[in-house]
């Protein structure tokens, strides 16, 4: 009976190491960011669009976190125009970290998957230059835009940066929380910000002395 006790204990112990080793940090570039905020850059699941005024999810990321977020996000923005606008919305800026949310307006215009892919690895490049950390923010869910998610996770791996997976999953499929066939309301949009805030924070030094009264 001894022994078979000390079987199980030797399994759960095994079993706690793994799981808790599958759990640990991912090592992503720049951690050690100077930058004072947080930037949503992305096209109209960043915007805000279907929520009223102040229900986006980087205002709901902002009531979770110490850090100021802005929503640099604009309604219908593909990768093509977001390079245009990088210097200036976010380079220019001082971040700490950028949250980077594109793939539904190049898929609905028929830019190439590899050409989406390439851009948003020239816009990591160039903000990991700058001196910020990045997450990747997957906007698939299921089978729906399953070929970006593999895409990205693989992008996300070779660039170091934080992926964070599927964020519309059982959003999508709920009508409580979405204002059309695809975007969320504002119920949706602050189960976004807590699902993203649960993946950026171990990366996070939050300062509490941080003004979060900077403009958006």
């Amino acid at each position: 009976m001894k022994k078979n006790n000390a079987s199980v204990f030797l399994i759960v112990a095994v079993c706690g190491g793994m799981l808790f080793a599958g759990c640990a940090k991912k090592e992503i570039k720049n951690t050690d960011s100077q930058g004072k905020i947080i930037i949503c850059f992305g096209d109209s699941i960043t915007f805000g669009y279907g929520a009223q005024p102040g229900e986006d999810y980087p205002a709901a990321l902002r009531k979770l976190t110490k850090i100021p977020v802005i929503n640099s996000g604009i309604d219908g923005d593909t990768t093509i125009e977001a390079l245009k606008r990088l210097k200036s919305d976010i380079l220019d800026r001082n971040p700490r970290l950028v949250l980077i949310e594109f793939c539904g307006n190049d898929f609905l215009r028929k830019t190439p998957l590899e050409v989406t892919v390439k851009n948003i690895g020239e816009m990591i490049d160039r903000i990991h230059e700058k001196g910020a950390m990045v997450a990747l923010v997957d906007i698939s869910a299921g089978m729906f835009l399953r070929e970006y998610r593999i895409a990205f996770a693989k992008l996300a791996n070779e660039k170091q940066v934080i992926f964070i997976a599927q964020v519309l999953n059982k959003i999508v499929t709920n009508p409580s929380m979405k204002s059309d066939f695809l975007h969320p309301n504002g119920k949706g949009y602050a189960e976004i910000a807590t699902r993203i805030y649960q993946a950026i924070q171990p990366y996070l030094k939050e300062d509490l002395s941080v003004d979060k009264s900077s403009p958006n």
